[in-house]
C-alpha cells in the first residue's frame, strides 16, 4: 500500500522541528495513523545528532518505505556482524525514496542539520514485535552512541 507524501504547512513543520530539537532523542514523530491500524504512516522530524540503534523489522510485511521531504540523510545497511554493506543517500530533488526490505539491518544518519521524512509500513504497531535491535551496536543515549554515530556518518561521507 502506498500513500501520497503529506503536505505540511511550514508553521507546523517548524513547530515539530522545535519539538525534535527539545527532545532527548533529538527527533519527533508526527503519527498520521490511528492506534491499531494495519497501515502505519508517520512524518519524522530528525536532528543531525539523533542516533537510532541499527535494527530490523521482523515480519515479511514490514517493508519500510522512506520518502525524504527536507534535508539529506543516508540509510545504511549492515550484515549480521555489523559491517556496513551498502547505503543510499536520500535528498530532496535527488533520490527521495527507498524501500527497506524486511529482515534487513539498517539505520539512518542525518547529513544535514535536520531531516523531515515520511515513512510507511504495513503491520499493526506492537512495541515488542515491531523491530529487533542489533546487539552489536550501542543502545541509544549511551556514552558509546555518539562516537558510533560519528563513525557511521564518516563511513557514509567517505563513500559518497
Amino acid at each position: 500500500m502506498n500513500a501520497p507524501v503529506p503536505l505540511l504547512p511550514s508553521e507546523e513543520a517548524d513547530a515539530c522541528l522545535r519539538q525534535a530539537a527539545a527532545s532527548a532523542r533529538r527527533r519527533y514523530p508526527k503519527i498520521l495513523h490511528n492506534p491499531g491500524d494495519e497501515f502505519n504512516r508517520v512524518v519524522n522530524f530528525i536532528m543531525r545528532d539523533s542516533y537510532m540503534q541499527p535494527h530490523l523489522h521482523p515480519g515479511p510485511e514490514k517493508i519500510e518505505k522512506i520518502h525524504v521531504m527536507e534535508g539529506k540523510m543516508a540509510v545504511l545497511f549492515f550484515d549480521d556482524l555489523g559491517v556496513v554493506t551498502d547505503f543510499t543517500v536520500l535528498e530532496q530533488g535527488h533520490t527521495e525514496f527507498i524501500a527497506v526490505p524486511a529482515f534487513t539491518w539498517h539505520t539512518y544518519v542525518m547529513l544535514s542539520e535536520h531531516v523531515i521524512s515520511y515513512e510507511t509500513m504495513m503491520g499493526e504497531y506492537a512495541p515488542a514485535t515491531w523491530k529487533a535491535f542489533a546487539q552489536w551496536a550501542p543502545q541509544e543515549n549511551t556514552p558509546e552512541s555518539a562516537p558510533y554515530l560519528q563513525s557511521l556518518r564518516d563511513a557514509a561521507l567517505s563513500r559518497m
